[in-house]
């Protein structure tokens, strides 16, 4: 079932006892490997669901669940509201039930997912892969930051990359050097982390924080693309 007032909305899943929404994006073939796209602080805004867009012309089947209800902002202040007033582990739930519904989903070939995160969503793509690690087999975070940011990483088994501000005012890049190598010592895992000559937000083309930098975020973009390719193999490829 889809909102029809909301075109971000255009499928629901089980979560939390109840449901919730989410924007689906499917290849022309009609199935793919699956990612979770998780949203910035501003909500699942139409740059969101383009990048939904963008993976599915990649052969994805993408999945943006709406953690925030349909509410979306482009007001800084009231964004760090919303994602303040964030329960984490009621959006992890809805997150974890996103996932379950991209495993089973008839268009997805894969048995885990990708999971690619912007600002608070990339915190919660590291949370993720944290908290389930046979269903998470790539994690992709771009500058990932807010209150999901897990302390410890011993649990994770994706492969992990991020793609993090030289010039970043949220999360400054010595910290971010510090969490690829957390990452990497405590989980045992594929790491690679880029860092970019760019401030926070570079690769959002809405350009709200005036930081997008194209240049930047293509080359980023291309990364991840790559990345998840050789991460999120289809089922039948699995080894």
């Amino acid at each position: 079932m889809s909102d029809e007032s909301n075109p971000r909305q255009n499928v629901q899943f089980p979560s939390n006892g109840g449901h919730a929404h989410g924007y689906l994006a499917v290849p022309e073939s009609g199935s793919g490997p699956g990612v979770l796209v998780i949203q910035e602080w501003w909500g699942l805004t139409d740059y969101i669901a383009g990048v939904c867009d963008q993976l599915a012309e990649e052969g994805f089947v993408a999945l943006a669940p709406d953690l925030y209800g349909g509410t979306t902002t482009h007001d800084a202040d009231e964004a760090g509201k919303l994602m303040t007033e964030l329960p984490v582990e009621e959006a992890v739930k809805d997150l974890s039930g996103a996932v379950d519904f991209l495993i089973t989903h008839e268009a997805v070939t894969s048995n885990a997912v990708g999971a690619i995160g912007f600002c608070m969503g990339g915190g919660f793509v590291l949370l993720l892969a944290n908290e389930l690690s046979l269903k998470v087999s790539a994690a992709v975070a771009f500058y990932g930051v807010g209150p999901a940011v897990p302390d410890s990483y011993s649990s994770v088994t994706a492969k992990v990359q991020g793609h993090y501000a030289e010039q970043d005012d949220f999360y400054p890049v010595a910290d971010a050097r510090d969490q690829a190598e957390q990452i990497r010592s405590e989980s045992g895992t594929d790491v690679e982390f880029f860092y970019y000559p760019a401030g926070h937000a570079f690769h959002n083309k809405e350009n709200l924080l005036g930081t997008y930098n194209a240049e930047q975020a293509e080359l980023a973009w291309n990364r991840a693309v790559d990345f998840l390719k050789a991460n999120v193999a289809p089922e039948a490829e699995a080894s």
